[in-house]
């Protein structure tokens, strides 16, 4: 049990579905990185379009489990219709009728982002690319029947085989950024899971800031917990810790008072800011009515 330890508590996997992939050294069990750049350019793409999804879960982004592999990532959901659409809703392309100069400005969504049914679940890609993240954990009709009735407000993108031109100059446009901040997103996507706190409510969001990224949480775990996930323990990422005010160990109660801690990432030099707002959240009945609510309204 120690060995798949970290790994079980970054991603929600079992013990008895890692005990296969132990490694013979008998050492822990560590995460595999996206082999590819395109997969990880792809996983940090899904991962900042979901970050809106707000309260509706005690699962970060409605992820109850991941299983991340070099070519592939799979993630389960929820199984709540309001998870669906939200992902639905935040990841579908479609070209917005006020635009900037920046080519990015002209497509909400994933640019290029297609899905298919597959065994397992629903698969997102992108056409001509080998990256691929698979979602699963619910009825694989939600999707369908939820994205087709999104079908006029999105336009012709969902009937699109291919890339468009507005696409593809989004997809360029963000590659060539020297800001992209995929090498630190898709790491992170992959433990998303050490963003969870104990309580009912978990709210994940992430931004770039600068040549940084922010993460938040509004009821995240205790400080302690997440640094050694994401320092230097078989399943970190080796960042390191420059600063932090922490109130997780204190004896008394810190009613408005949230954590901060600055991490850097030694290989890139880039910051990871990350602040845990302890809202405090609970699943009252007003939470409740509202998460059925959008349940309800999902295939409307």
């Amino acid at each position: 049990m120690l060995l798949t330890t970290d790994r079980r508590r970054s991603t929600g996997e079992s013990h008895q579905a890692l005990c296969a992939l132990l490694p013979r050294s008998g050492r822990p069990l560590s995460i595999p990185a996206a082999r590819h750049a395109e997969q990880a350019r792809l996983e940090a793409a899904v991962f900042q379009r979901v970050c809106a999804l707000g309260g509706l879960s005690e699962h970060p982004l409605g992820i109850v489990r991941l299983r991340p592999r070099e070519d592939r990532l799979t993630l389960q959901l929820a199984d709540e219709p309001s998870v669906i659409s939200h992902w639905v809703d935040f990841l579908y392309p479609r070209v917005l009728g006020e635009a900037g100069d920046d080519p990015r400005d002209r497509v909400a969504g994933v640019p290029g982002l297609r899905s298919s049914r597959e065994a397992g679940g629903i698969r997102l890609y992108r056409p001509g690319m080998a990256a691929a993240i698979l979602l699963s954990g619910f009825n694989p009709r939600w999707w369908e029947r939820i994205a087709g009735r999104r079908e006029d407000a999105y336009g012709p993108l969902l009937r699109q085989a291919d890339w468009t031109a507005v696409e593809r100059a989004a997809y360029d446009a963000q590659d060539a950024c020297p800001r992209d901040a995929s090498a630190l997103l898709s790491p992170l996507l992959r433990r998303i899971r050490v963003a969870a706190g104990p309580g009912p409510v978990n709210s994940t969001d992430t931004w770039t800031s600068g040549k940084g990224v922010r993460l938040e949480t509004t009821d995240g775990p205790s400080c302690p917990d997440l640094i050694r996930l994401l320092t230097d323990g078989p399943c970190g990422l080796g960042w390191e810790v420059e600063n932090k005010v922490c109130t997780c160990l204190c004896d008394h109660s810190h009613a408005s008072i949230g954590c901060t801690v600055d991490f850097r990432d030694p290989a890139t030099g880039r910051p990871v800011w990350y602040s845990n707002l302890k809202w405090g959240r609970t699943l009252d009945d007003r939470r409740l009515e509202t998460v059925a609510g959008l349940n309800s309204a999902a295939f409307a």
